[in-house]
């Protein structure tokens, strides 16, 4: 006999009681080891890519801007899709479009390895987002439906540890990858992941269906979301290169705002909505979704500078610069199980509060990073950001997912995708636009007071993008005294951009550990393992 229950009015279908997983097919655990394998696939790709665009561009003889396409093809691909891509999973169930984005994702790299054309590499790294939009949420929505309420917390902590591991690990493989092998060998190597992702995802994974799980689609509003989420990622993309202040910013931002309004509208006139609204009277969903951007915002915005402080402050190589994100990685995962358990145990407000102050503390702290800054207090500054995500990646993750009903889960797990996205573009985006202003406002006066001999108004903006990923604009021949100060100069106005971006960085984790007070434990999650198998 099925019972009904609701939360925020939202009707959850429990199912009945769950019968213990027995044999390969269904074990919750190895479910878990199945989806990590394809989802480290998708992860690591998000970070390894940027290591080889330079042998990219120099091997396919194409322009910055296609360089620039390669990233901003596949993200766009992914964080259009994501939510429709959940909401196939929910209707058609979430094994069938794992194992399809895997195979899927597996067969574009190795086309992206075989193309002899930036348009081709271009095409298939789109592919490859559409691919990997299919596989994330699907992981999720198994897991939701795997696992027991007492364990899904355990579960959500390793899958956010192997996302954290796999994208902070991306520079150091993709460094030793390309310097070793080629850049086409960045893509090959997800071929035999693939495979074995796919073989174990055959041989493991068990097809869960709510009883009330959405049996049409919405096809106008498939449109309207992805139309909003292309024109609102699009300008953040393209805003360093437009201006924030520009015409077309902000046409795309006030379409954008527009098709989400037509969005919601829609949403509440159709029979099977692609997201019911309801869903958002629940305040932990939407606390938690504000969370995940706030968060997204505060970590890839932060962690784009420190990559480039890494290697141009610095000069360390590719794989130096990754082995030096090691406390990070390492603190990630570590902390993301014990996070789990953690949150399992006292629920998920304390720890999300904790998190983001650990995060805004290690935010403040690497304002005072410089040229000379030894290893050791970078290494304190970026493990202490690591001990803070941990606990929000799994925490906000249980929050939207296990706060949704079952039959929603995989609209959830592509909400939850979908906000890093966002959230990581935003930061990127507006953090960019800060380190841009305060170079535009210290670069010149610095050069001025170092009495170095001023520059004509057409070299000057381009001294200060140079300086804006921290270059120093040395003209060939330059002499080695003139050479030291320019370099100084440099450094010295890349710190205190990139000091005041991690300033707003730490202001925006202070917000969201306020945010975050307003979440708490997924009511529905224990409606999960007793989803039906198909």
């Amino acid at each position: 006999m099925t019972s009904q229950t609701t939360v925020d009015k939202v009707p959850v279908d429990r199912g009945p009681a769950p019968a213990p997983a027995k044999g390969l097919r269904g074990h919750p655990w190895l479910t878990l080891f199945a989806v990590a394998i394809g989802v480290m696939m998708v992860a690591l790709d998000g970070t390894i890519v940027a290591i080889a665009n330079p042998a990219i561009q120099r091997d396919l003889g194409a322009t910055l801007a296609d360089v620039q396409w390669i990233t901003n093809g596949y993200l766009l691909a992914l964080a259009v899709a994501l939510v429709t891509a959940g909401k196939l999973g929910d209707r058609f169930g979430h094994r069938q479009t794992f194992l399809i984005g895997v195979a899927g994702f597996g067969a574009a790299s190795a086309a992206i390895g075989l193309s002899d054309s930036i348009a081709l590499v271009v095409g298939f790294r789109v592919l490859q987002g559409l691919f990997g939009a299919l596989l994330m949420p699907a992981a999720l929505g198994l897991l939701r439906a795997t696992f027991p309420a007492e364990k899904l917390n355990m579960a959500i902590g390793i899958w956010g540890m192997v996302i954290g591991a796999s994208t902070a690990g991306g520079p150091i493989l993709g460094g030793v990858l390309v310097e070793h092998v080629s850049w086409q060998s960045v893509f090959f190597i997800n071929v035999p992941v693939g495979v074995v992702a796919l073989a174990l995802g055959l041989v493991i994974l068990r097809d869960h269906r709510a009883e009330n799980a959405p049996r049409s689609f919405d096809i106008p509003g498939i449109v309207l979301l992805s139309g909003a989420m292309f024109a609102l990622i699009w300008p953040l993309i393209k805003a360093g290169e437009w201006g924030w202040g520009s015409a077309s910013t902000l046409g795309w931002l006030a379409g954008a705002l527009v098709l989400f309004v037509l969005f919601a509208v829609w949403e509440t006139r159709v029979a099977e909505p692609l997201i019911p609204l309801r869903l958002f009277r629940s305040v932990p969903v939407s606390a938690g979704t504000v969370l995940m951007v706030l968060m997204a915002f505060a970590f890839m915005g932060g962690l784009f500078f420190v990559t480039f402080y890494l290697a141009n402050v610095h000069g360390m190589s590719a794989v130096d610069s990754g082995l030096h994100l090691l406390p990070l990685t390492a603190m990630m995962i570590v902390s993301s199980p014990l996070a789990g358990a953690l949150i399992t145990k006292f629920g998920p407000r304390v720890p999300l509060v904790g998190g983001m102050v650990c995060t805004a503390v290690a935010m403040f702290g690497m304002t005072t990073l410089s040229a000379d800054t030894e290893t050791l207090p970078m290494s304190v500054w970026l493990a202490l950001l690591g001990l803070g995500l941990a606990p929000v990646m799994v925490g906000a993750t249980e929050v939207i997912v296990g706060n949704a009903p079952l039959e929603l889960s995989g609209v959830a797990g592509g909400l939850q995708q979908a906000a890093m996205q966002v959230g990581g573009s935003l930061g990127t985006a507006v953090l960019g636009a800060v380190m841009s202003a305060k170079v535009s406002s210290d670069f010149a006066a610095n050069w001025a007071d170092a009495k170095l001999p001023p520059l004509p108004p057409e070299q000057l903006g381009l001294a200060e993008q140079a300086v804006e990923v921290g270059m120093a604009p040395l003209a060939p021949g330059t002499p080695q005294p003139v050479a030291a100060q320019i370099t100084q100069v440099t450094h010295d106005t890349f710190i205190s951009g990139m000091g005041m971006a991690f300033t707003v960085a730490g202001i925006v984790a202070v917000v969201a550990a306020a945010v975050a007070l307003f979440t708490k434990r997924g009511e529905n999650a224990e409606a999960g393992a007793g989803a039906a198998h198909i």
